[in-house]
């Protein structure tokens, strides 16, 4: 068995809920501009022929490749035979000798230190990055692998949550987990599910949301609901059952679910990397629900916050209360806040105040930039102005930078973002924020 270093580094999870949040960007101080650090969920994810499929394409390779392919290209050749098989079946196995391969697992780390290769927690995973793959790999095949209890903190942003971020090591196998099961339940998420997915974000989920109710008469209606505590209120058993209709490899659901285990009865931890998509198998059957036994057209979904867009007020009222029963007979959680009001009145969604004709963030957002800019501290200013460039409080932002003379302080692409603000909109415009 490898030796592994005693200091085992600890790495949090990416709970910036923006376009760049998923699997493979990390960042734990949250903006205000960020205004949902939850995930989302799933149902029906994809159906493999068979695994004779994959073992075909395994024996075409030669010897001295067969093990590296295995590992790496994994997660294609599900996708692959997916697309071509006419009769598939509906879980996915042998999963877990082909995930946790030395190959893997090393290119799991590859991901895993993307960005952080000067910071503690890989600089000392990585001055032993044999002992630490062979080790990981000796703990998973003879199965007494178990994740390092995790590192307990709290954050203040945008409001108090508490993060349980995972050991460097850890990540690592989760990220070799990760890569082999997005595709796999991916494909069952509705198109409208939009938190930590690739080609998703608060941007694209207010984006649709902006075009649902530009479809809509203003004096229709909208349900705007929100799942209470939903983390901390996941039912685990349930979870895995969902895990398990998809996947029939026990072992491997088995270190799956190791990520999740906490000291309370319910709920699965803020910080790992898995929980993000483990949230979005959760709610998933929420989605399917709403799509096909509600038969709502205009619905969007970021985490735990769902909307459904031109309704009548009986629809409405129908869409709540209907949603409400099945949270708590098929998941067991509830609804916190809840808000049905007219499209014309504009909703409050992913950090946006937005109307049919217009979108603006919200104001506290407003108010952190202001703060930021006199305290000199630029970071947050940057990531304010990407929230913001896709809303009409850009041309507040980039006149309140050039009229107290701060553009240069800014790098060159937010730099020349503000100029071309400042070029097309005259400064009259610039208290419309």
């Amino acid at each position: 068995m490898g030796k592994r270093i005693n200091n085992i580094p600890i790495a949090g999870g990416n709970w910036s809920n923006s376009t760049t949040a998923g699997a493979f960007a990390r960042n734990l101080n949250n903006y205000s501009t960020n205004s949902n650090n939850n995930v989302g969920a799933a149902d029906s994810g994809p159906n493999l022929k068979s695994f004779t499929g994959i073992l075909d394409h395994r024996d075409a390779l030669s010897s001295d490749k067969r093990t590296r392919a295995d590992s790496v290209n994994f997660s294609s050749l599900i996708v692959e035979n997916l697309n071509q098989s006419p009769k598939q079946p509906k879980r996915v196995g042998y999963l877990y000798e082909r995930t946790f391969t030395k190959e893997s697992l090393y290119e799991a780390y590859l991901i895993a230190r993307k960005g952080k290769r000067k910071k503690p927690a890989c600089f000392e995973f990585e001055l032993s990055i044999g002992a630490e793959i062979d080790a990981l790999y000796e703990e998973l095949s003879n199965g007494t692998y178990k994740p390092m209890p995790l590192h307990k903190f709290e954050v203040f942003e945008p409001k108090r949550r508490t993060i349980h971020a995972p050991h460097f090591r850890d990540l690592v196998v989760q990220h070799a987990i990760y890569k082999v099961i997005y595709p796999i339940f991916d494909s069952g998420f509705i198109d409208q599910s939009y938190a930590c997915r690739k080609g998703g974000g608060t941007h694209k989920a207010s984006d649709y949301t902006q075009a649902a109710m530009r479809t809509c008469d203003g004096e229709l209606y909208y349900a705007k609901l929100d799942v209470r505590k939903f983390f901390y209120r996941i039912d685990r058993a349930i979870l895995r059952k969902q895990f398990e209709r998809k996947i029939k490899d026990k072992r491997f659901i088995d270190v799956m679910c190791a990520f999740v285990t906490t000291n309370e009865e319910i709920g699965i931890p803020i910080g790992n990397l898995l929980s993000q998509i483990y949230a979005l198998v959760c709610l998933n059957d929420l989605d399917h629900f709403v799509k096909r036994e509600l038969k709502i057209k205009k619905y969007v979904r970021y985490v735990d916050d769902f909307i459904a867009i031109g309704l009548t007020l009986e629809e409405a009222k129908d869409f709540k209360a209907k949603c409400e029963q099945f949270l708590k007979d098929n998941l067991n959680l509830e609804l916190s806040h809840w808000t049905i009001s007219k499209v014309r009145k504009g909703i409050n969604f992913v950090g946006y105040r937005t109307w049919r004709s217009v979108k603006f963030v919200r104001r506290h957002s407003v108010a952190k930039f202001k703060k930021a800019v006199k305290r000199g501290d630029f970071n947050p200013v940057i990531s304010l102005i990407g929230h913001a460039q896709h809303s009409a409080t850009i041309v507040f932002y980039s006149h309140f930078l050039h009229k107290n003379n701060l553009l240069s302080n800014l790098p060159p692409r937010s730099k020349a973002l503000c100029l071309s603000i400042i070029n097309t909109h005259p400064l009259r415009t610039s208290t419309q924020h």
